[in-house]
């Protein structure tokens, strides 16, 4: 019986085929998937390269992070210390905080996902690699020059929570607020890219077989963080860009002399930071499930509950932003809300907790290093839930909120639930990439050290906050009794910088970084990841059977290295992967895949000089910069989206799929969708501002232009969407002149032009000024947003009537076409809703 998809599953029953193989089918695999000589290592997009440079990057971060906590722990070891001046210190504490946040802790679960993804789906790669490459670039080339502004004195010194109205221009006039707002905003866009191939690659490149309930906890945890990000992100990307506006235009998003309020900064920026908290646990409690089954041998105990848990945190985790704001006023029925959600989302945490040591309980697990880092971890972060939720309960909030038990529970909950587990990672999936396994001797060592360390750095600083000493201070004075307590800290934080030294050292010595003749299955792993594979992953594509094939079928890596399953060559001397079924995992069509290109490295640095050239008011050479980007992006895209000469082709044993897809099926539909969900997520972002600051000083507000003004706009919206339509129905038409589908798209995007012109128009007429009220600068955000997208959507256009005029859109259906239409359809739909909020609430009431 033939599945929704029209795939028949008793086909898999024709593996593993027994037919012998063609000579020189591995040769050939190795050649198309070949590795990257000297600067060739620049425009590399395998996974396994550019996943290992990722990985090495965020550890990178870690240990600069690392060494300015060391200098601030010495700084505050005895009271009037010296060593840091105040504005210095301040510098100190901004950057590890945000380095720690979002250039290693995201970063570095993002990179492992990049890295063992593929690996464990038993796909050749990810579905998008040269994004991948160009996220990964944008990431350390912006990361590094964020780094860097410590270096002469202009780093951020607002916290890494960047409060207004510290950090308007009133109290931050200098460029280091400029410096995180716009940094930090380009790295997100790393991490949403990120973020965007994960989701396509879980939902759409597993191997056959692998249905959603067969899938590693791995995959099922970096799905939910990748969707985490896609919902939360966006609201820290909305508030960095308003206060950038406010600094550099005088908007008044935040200042409520005119309109504005420093309260809306902290409801956009939590809505993300306390859900970063689970974006940065979920994948680490998810290496922390595959790691107690591996290292106990045996399988996981409540798989079902755990994938609950993950989804069920997910969505909690939204309900808590305001947890960090229960000192600022808010209503007491707003506080017991969000204090009772911040007590609730420990629930899906204790259920994964329970399932690990039943898991580990359930078997024999060894005591190495892994096991070590593993149980540690458990530990270090059961304490710091449990101080998590004597934070949610408010009458202790009120008294240890801005102290250091605030410091040390953050700490106990990221060290225990996200640090411990990464270095449990490194030592077991080393092996993987590396002709030597990392030192088992000198890692006991290396835990000891770090567990020891941990708590007598941070277990004291519960007494120290509990005391009274408030975070975010550079000094002390004597005959507080927090002399002792703050000595003590900055002993461990030395025992725990000695124990991460001799990791360094360890790596140093025994990581050789390989594709193929890598140390291996050193502590007999269960799942696709020990398979063995070369540049192009496995050999053959496996059905997938069960959660831990290699435990259940140990025949399985020789049949899959003997090319006895799905695509054990190039079907089209291409590089390849399967596309499969979001649910059941069934074959879909062959995915023709980029190769190396020096343009995702090109347009991610320049994307990051448009950036960092606008933090130095270097606008021009900023113009110059982003529109290079743009050419860059689109001399990338040209190559893609081009089918093969075989409509179908044999993936195995006769089975026969199409190598060219349109519509809702393809990948790229897929990601298209994502991609617009983080624009449709900014646009209700910036809805609830408008709404919010109404709400907070509706006596500022003015009436709207005349809503005539709405005809016009809607007119010309409805125009430009109606053309880029019927240029889609005449692709159609086989024998319409090439041109006229592209020419059609583009005459839609100057329809789209001329509505939001005129909708510009009524407001510069209406005479609201952005600068004047918080109702002016959100109608005037609103505004700048649309146009963002307008000029995207043109640019779009053109490019399809280019590709057009060479020949390159393919009939009857043409995925690019179909993706700009989709890109259009939305752009239409927000300028409408912007159009009608604007004119018609408060207009009503006022």
């Amino acid at each position: 019986m033939k599945s929704e998809t029209g795939f028949d599953p008793a086909l898999y029953e024709r593996f593993p085929t027994r037919e012998e193989r063609p000579q020189g089918e591995l040769k050939e695999l190795e050649r198309i998937w070949c590795a990257p000589r000297g600067w060739q290592f620049l425009t590399v997009v395998n996974n396994n390269y550019v996943g290992a440079f990722y990985v090495g990057a965020a550890f990178l971060f870690f240990l600069l992070a690392g060494v300015l906590a060391l200098v601030m722990r010495v700084q505050l070891a005895l009271p009037l210390n010296g060593i840091l001046p105040q504005e210095t210190y301040n510098q100190f504490f901004t950057m590890h905080g945000t380095v720690m946040m979002f250039l290693f802790a995201v970063p570095a679960v993002e990179a492992l996902g990049v890295l063992l993804l593929p690996q464990m789906l038993a796909a050749r790669d990810l579905p998008f690699p040269r994004l991948s490459a160009y996220a990964f670039w944008a990431y350390l080339v912006g990361g590094l020059a964020f780094f860097a502004s410590i270096f002469v004195g202009l780093a951020p010194d607002g916290g890494w929570f960047m409060y207004p109205p510290y950090t308007s221009t009133s109290f931050s006039p200098g460029i280091n607020a400029d410096f995180w707002l716009l940094g930090i905003g380009f790295i997100e866009i790393s991490a949403i890219a990120g973020a965007i191939e994960i989701i396509v690659g879980v939902l759409r490149t597993r191997a056959p077989g692998m249905s959603l309930d067969k899938m590693p906890i791995f995959a099922w945890a970096m799905l939910v963080f990748a969707a985490m990000i896609i919902i939360g992100f966006p609201a820290v990307i909305l508030g960095t860009l308003l206060l950038e506006l406010e600094r550099a235009l005088n908007w008044p998003f935040f200042d409520p002399t005119r309109g504005g309020d420093p309260l809306l900064w902290q409801h956009l920026f939590w809505f993300f930071g306390h859900p970063e908290v689970y974006i940065i646990f979920l994948p680490a409690a998810g290496l922390v499930t595959m790691l107690a089954s591996a290292l106990a041998r045996t399988a996981v105990v409540g798989y079902r509950l755990i994938v609950l848990a993950l989804v069920s945190t997910g969505f909690i985790s939204f309900g808590v932003w305001a947890h960090h704001m229960f000192t600022t006023g808010m209503p007491t029925l707003s506080v017991g809300f969000f204090s009772a959600a911040s007590m609730a989302v420990s629930v899906p945490a204790g259920i994964q907790v329970f399932s690990w040591i039943a898991t580990l309980a359930s078997g024999r697990p060894r005591m190495n290093t892994p096991t070590l880092f593993l149980v540690g971890g458990i530990v270090i972060f059961v304490m710091g839930g449990l101080t998590g939720v004597m934070v949610a309960l408010v009458p202790f909030d009120y008294q240890a909120h801005d102290s250091y038990f605030i410091v040390a529970h953050l700490h106990y909950v990221l060290i225990g639930g996200m640090v411990f587990p990464l270095f449990a990672a490194f030592y077991n999936w080393t092996p993987m990439m590396s002709r030597r396994p990392l030192s088992e001797a000198l890692g006991k060592w290396i835990f000891w050290l770090m567990f020891v360390g941990m708590h007598v750095t941070f277990l004291p600083m519960h007494l120290t906050g509990l005391m009274g000493m408030p975070r975010r201070v550079y000094t002390y004075l004597p005959d507080r009794d927090w002399e002792g307590t703050n000595l003590i800290s900055t002993i461990g934080a030395g025992i725990l910088a000695l124990g991460i030294g001799l990791f360094v050292f360890d790596l140093a010595r025994n990581f050789r970084f390989t594709a193929d003749d890598e140390a291996g299955n050193v502590y007999g792993g269960g799942t696709l990841e020990w398979l063995p594979t070369g540049l192009y992953s496995t050999r053959s594509i496996p059905v997938i059977r069960s959660r831990d094939p290699l435990w259940d079928d140990p025949q399985l890596p020789d049949d899959v290295q003997q090319g006895r399953y799905f695509l054990p060559n190039s079907a089209t001397g291409l590089r390849e992967t399967l596309i499969t079924s979001p649910v059941r995992a069934e074959p879909e069509y062959l995915q023709i895949m980029p190769g190396p290109s020096p343009w995702p490295v090109l347009a991610a640095l320049f994307t990051a000089g448009f950036f960092l050239l606008l933090t130095v008011q270097a606008y021009w050479s900023g113009v110059v910069s982003g529109v290079l980007a743009i050419l860059f992006v689109l001399r990338w895209l040209w190559e893609t989206d081009r089918p093969v000469r075989e409509p179908r082709v044999d993936i195995g044993a006769g089975i026969m799929v199409p190598t060219y897809v349109t519509g809702a099926r393809t990948h790229g539909w897929w990601a298209m969708a994502v991609l617009l969900t983080v624009i449709g997520m900014i646009f209700l972002m910036a809805c609830f501002s408008y709404l919010y600051l109404y709400g907070v000083h509706p006596g500022l507000w003015v009436a709207p232009p005349d809503v005539a003004w709405l005809a016009p706009i809607l007119l010309g919206y409805a125009a430009g969407l109606g053309l880029a339509w019927f240029g889609r129905r005449l692709l159609r038409r086989e024998k319409t002149r090439l041109w006229t589908p592209g020419v059609l798209l583009m005459a839609g995007g100057g329809g789209l032009i001329l509505a939001y012109a005129t909708d510009f128009v009524g407001w510069r007429l209406h005479g609201l000024s952005p600068d004047a009220s918080g109702q002016g600068a959100t109608v005037y955000a609103f505004l700048s947003l649309q146009g963002l997208l307008v000029a995207i959507t043109f640019i779009m256009t053109c490019y399809m009537a280019a590709r057009n005029s060479r020949g390159l859109i393919n009939r009857p259906a043409d995925n690019s076409y179909d993706l700009v239409f989709l890109f259009t359809a939305y752009t239409v739909a927000q300028g409408i809703a912007s159009a009608l909020l604007g004119r018609l609430f408060p207009g009503s009431l006022i």
